[in-house]
This record gives C-alpha cells, sequence and structure tokens, in this order.
C-alpha cells in the first residue's frame, strides 16, 4: 500500500512540476535573472509550496508514526555549518546555471529532453563523488 501512495504522490509531484512551469529550465532562469526581464510567476509557486511543506512539517512533529504506519524521518540537525552552506552554494550555482533542480531533472528524464539526461547524470556522478569523499573522511 505505501508504493502505491509513493507512486501516486510521485505522479502528483511530476504534473504539479509540469504545470507551474518548474520543469522547463528557460522558465526558472527568467525567475532566477532579476536584472534583465524578471518572470515572478515562479514565486507564487514556491510561495504555495513553503505554505504546505511548513504546515505539513508543522504537524508531523508530534507524530511517531506515519498516517500509513511508516516510521517518521525528519531532520534532526539545526545549527547552520560549512557543509550545509556549501551545499547550499553548489546546489544554487548549478539551479542558477542549468535552471533544472532535482525533482524537474528527473520529470525531463522522463520526457526523454537530453538537458534532463545530462543533469540527472552529472546528478548522479556528484553523488557518487559525494559517498567516495564521505568514505574517505570516515576512515581519517
Amino acid at each position: 500500500m505505501n508504493l502505491f501512495f509513493s507512486l501516486l504522490a510521485g505522479i502528483v509531484f511530476g504534473i504539479g512540476l509540469l504545470v507551474s512551469s518548474m520543469a522547463n529550465p528557460a522558465k526558472v532562469i527568467g525567475f532566477l535573472d532579476i536584472t534583465r526581464v524578471w518572470d515572478p510567476s515562479l514565486a507564487f509557486v514556491m510561495g504555495g509550496a513553503i505554505c504546505v511543506g511548513f504546515f505539513a512539517f508543522r504537524s508531523v512533529k508530534s507524530r511517531a508514526l506515519s498516517v500509513f504506519g511508516g516510521k517518521m524521518n525528519l531532520p534532526t540537525k539545526r545549527h547552520i555549518d560549512k557543509r550545509l552552506v556549501g551545499g547550499a552554494v553548489l546546489f544554487g550555482l548549478g539551479w542558477g546555471l542549468a535552471g533544472i533542480c532535482p525533482g524537474p531533472g528527473l520529470v525531463l528524464l522522463g520526457a526523454g529532453v537530453t538537458k534532463g539526461i545530462v543533469f540527472v547524470g552529472a546528478m548522479l556522478a556528484g553523488m557518487l563523488l559525494f559517498e567516495k569523499i564521505e568514505r574517505a573522511r570516515e576512515k581519517r
């Protein structure tokens, strides 16, 4: 049953990315480029997502199990460190240069769009590199 609802959530998320144009790199770059012709329409999409996420996270803080009985795995760290800032900067640079972030990248990959295929390949390579670096850090 959890697998079905996970699939359903993924489908709804993907459709939302398509409908809101978040999977369109040109639209995203138009939103991020505030020095030229700025397109603020994605601010409403982000604002809506932040509102839903804010209330969703606040409502599940007191729960030990999800609605379907799965374990709740919420973030526990509360401090900002160099790794968090570095990751955020790297993510922002990639998003700004490509106009794609992981969710839309997967939508574009599924649609067979070359930019999406390249983005997801680079994302996977970055994840593998991160794992290698983490293993090396743990050994030290």
